[in-house]
């Protein structure tokens, strides 16, 4: 592995970190999130047409950058850093890796160009809130996690060469604005159930203005911008009553191919997240120790006083660490590292958010505990990411299964019984 970046990389870096400083404060974000959409579409359209953000680790041919994972790590750090609200990773590091990955030729000239400069946004709906195990960051995505042909999932029925979808998803990220769904279902009934991805494209109408929105145009569609404790982070409920959708590549597919193609792409996911996490938890450190160098009590700066250094001391070496967690992750996604890194690398970055953004709000004082506080926007920010693709104890256990940490090459020690991961890892 080579740990140097290169002069192409840094310079992505220096390019997004300067319009992003200069278009994206505090109350920049804190208006953007108010708008119908969730997000400032003409800094979006800036990011994606002049820098080609979402099209980063996209093939050229696809009219992507043609760079890989660890560009689109350093892009999503800067973008943590300015706790951007954007379709960003909906669209970069879910929608996009499964049509590239999936689709078909035609389905892939069709939708990867538009999602690359920005035209489209995408995301990936995955009913019953469970994300995270459909990406086969939490456990493995072999189960019926997508409803196993049973109420509370997506179902999907042939209907006159075409397809069908009935059910309904919750925590959708970007899922009221993204104009192309990625939709695992189940197909066949159930006694022989089985994980498909499905396509369902949304006009450009599609926005939901107001709390609920028709799905413009596509029939039986209905999006529901739901309330989130992180603005910044938007998530919609989907309702689907036999919408119509085109199946996501060649033939019927097969569960062995849909499963292995999610957990890919949770790991470009988890890599992505883990350095978007690295980001805002270096900005909100920044922020914290300007404040305990100006801040003054009993006639001298707090910053002065040993035991607020020791504090930000700690959380500078968690922040460094999850930070070389995170590249390697990204390093790794590219195609050769160890399993359960990128869960690992997000593990620890959630965790490093978690601790600077609680650390933060306490050193900033009375000003910390008001919500109009910006110190709020990463505490926000950790709770949420860590729901929406934790907890931390789970990532942490399937990278344990994956390594094979409590089954080694003999088996269980004779005589004991092998206790499952999760409830060592808790233990």
């Amino acid at each position: 592995m080579d740990a140097a970046f290169t002069e192409e990389q840094h310079e992505i870096r220096r390019t997004l970190r300067e319009l992003l400083l200069k278009r994206c404060g505090p109350d920049s974000v804190k208006t953007a999130v108010r708008t119908p959409e969730g997000y400032d579409r003409e800094l979006w359209g800036e990011l994606a047409g002049r820098l080609g953000l979402p099209g980063l680790a996209l093939p050229a041919a696809y009219g992507g950058v043609g760079c890989g994972p660890t560009e689109l790590a350093l892009a999503c750090e800067e973008t943590g850093r300015a706790v951007l609200p954007s379709p960003l990773i909906a669209t970069a590091a879910l929608a996009a890796p499964l049509i590239l990955a999936l689709g078909s030729a035609r389905q892939r000239a069709a939708l990867l160009p538009a999602l690359a400069c920005g035209e489209l946004t995408g995301t990936l709906v995955v009913p019953g809130g469970a994300l995270a195990t459909a990406l086969a960051l939490t456990g493995p995505n072999d189960g019926d996690w997508a409803g196993g042909g049973r109420a509370g999932g997506i179902q999907a029925r042939p209907v006159d060469g075409g397809w069908r979808l009935y059910g309904e998803a919750g925590q959708v990220p970007a899922g009221h604005t993204a104009e192309v769904l990625v939709v695992a279902a189940h197909a066949g009934g159930f006694t022989r159930s089985r994980t498909l991805l499905f396509v369902v494209r949304v006009g450009e109408s599609g926005v939901a203005g107001g709390a609920r929105d028709g799905g413009a145009g596509v029939p039986g569609l209905l999006r529901t911008r739901q309330t989130v404790l992180d603005e910044t982070r938007a998530q919609a409920r989907l309702e689907l009553r036999e919408v119509p959708a085109e199946l996501l590549g060649e033939g019927a597919g097969t569960d062995s191919a849909v499963t292995a193609a999610l957990a890919a792409t949770g790991v470009v996911a988890a890599a992505a997240l883990a350095a978007e996490a690295v980001g805002a938890a270096d900005a909100a450190l920044a922020r914290t120790v300007a404040h305990v160098k100006e801040r003054e009590q009993f006639g001298r700066p707090i910053g002065s006083f040993q035991a607020v250094q020791h504090r930000l001391a700690d959380l500078y070496v968690r922040l460094q660490a999850a930070r070389s967690a995170a590249y390697y992750a990204a390093w790794s996604a590219g195609g050769a590292g160890e399993p359960g890194a990128a869960a690992l690398a997000l593990a620890q970055a959630l965790e490093t958010l978690r601790a600077v953004a609680a650390e933060t709000v306490q050193l900033h004082g009375g000003i910390g505990f008001t919500w109009e506080h910006e110190a709020h926007l990463y505490f926000k920010r950790a709770a949420c990411d860590e729901l929406l693709l934790g907890p931390v104890h789970r990532l942490r256990a399937r990278a344990a299964e994956e390594a094979g940490l409590f089954t080694g090459a003999g088996g269980p020690e004779r005589g004991r019984p092998q206790a499952p991961a999760s409830e060592a890892v808790d233990a």
